[in-house]
């Protein structure tokens, strides 16, 4: 038997089979539950459908989380297949900068970038989650992804650093109004990983070739890691877990002055 047999996930952010939302995905279905997925519309056919066909998933659903409207629009269509309190799992994979806003200085972040970076990186973890309030089902479990920025300076992580910071506080917040309805929101802060969003941050390559001469299991990270943790969270032996950010970076984020071997 599977930690999530019978339970129904929907997942929001997959890109293609390198994202950490597709770790996920696999590391949920493998232990019994069935996936959905949402994502942008221009990767739908293209990647994401490929990619849910091969768990079996026939719910794939287009969403620009900027629109309220298009989002209402998802959980109306998860509602009329699978029906009221059917979801357990919502998984928030979603982030997103102004290319020229992750390069140079913080300082020089444009105000529609700042407001672009907040809204797709943080709010929409808000508005999904609220959406999902009237399918969630009892014990229902929330997770978003974030990142160390969100606590350190990263170079050129920039305004993404700070959105991160938002999405954190938005976790706490959300669990305490959810949490009286039995729903656990929680994040998973892992240390870098190759995608395509890691690669429009600029010296991404320089940072991960690093980072497994630093960090305490001297390993990088990848997406099966956060697949694991993803499992756990979403179980029942995370049943009296919310409001948490759990690191999945090899120890990194204990170290005040990390030193590589040599």
């Amino acid at each position: 038997m599977g930690l999530l047999d019978s339970k129904k996930a929907l997942i929001f952010g997959v890109a293609n089979d390198h994202s950490i939302a597709w770790g996920i995905a696999q590391a949920l279905h493998a232990h019994g539950a069935t996936v959905g997925f949402s994502s942008v519309e221009s990767l739908i056919e293209r990647r994401v459908r490929p990619l849910a066909q091969s768990l079996g998933s026939t719910f794939v659903e287009p969403c620009d989380v900027q629109d309220d409207a298009q989002i209402e629009r998802v959980f109306a269509r998860w509602r009329d297949a699978e029906g009221e309190g059917s979801l357990d799992i919502l998984v928030h994979a979603l982030a997103f900068a102004k290319r020229e806003d992750l390069a140079g200085a913080f300082v020089d972040t444009s105000r529609d970038g700042f407001a672009l970076a907040l809204d797709v990186s943080a709010y929409s973890l808000v508005a999904v989650t609220r959406a999902a309030v009237p399918v969630f089902a009892p014990g229902a479990s929330v997770l978003t992804l974030t990142y160390y920025g969100a606590e350190k300076v990263v170079a050129n992580y920039n305004v993404m650093g700070v959105a991160k910071a938002a999405l954190e506080a938005s976790v706490r917040y959300l669990a305490a109004d959810l949490g009286p309805r039995g729903i656990r929101v929680n994040a998973i802060s892992s240390g870098p990983v190759r995608t395509l969003a890691a690669a429009g941050i600029a010296g991404f390559k320089s940072m991960y070739g690093q980072f497994r001469e630093v960090a305490p299991l001297r390993s990088n990270i990848t997406i099966e890691d956060v697949g694991g943790a993803a499992v756990f969270l979403s179980s029942s032996l995370a049943g009296a877990i919310s409001g948490e950010v759990l690191y999945v970076d090899g120890g990194f984020n204990v170290l005040g002055v990390p030193v590589g071997e040599g």
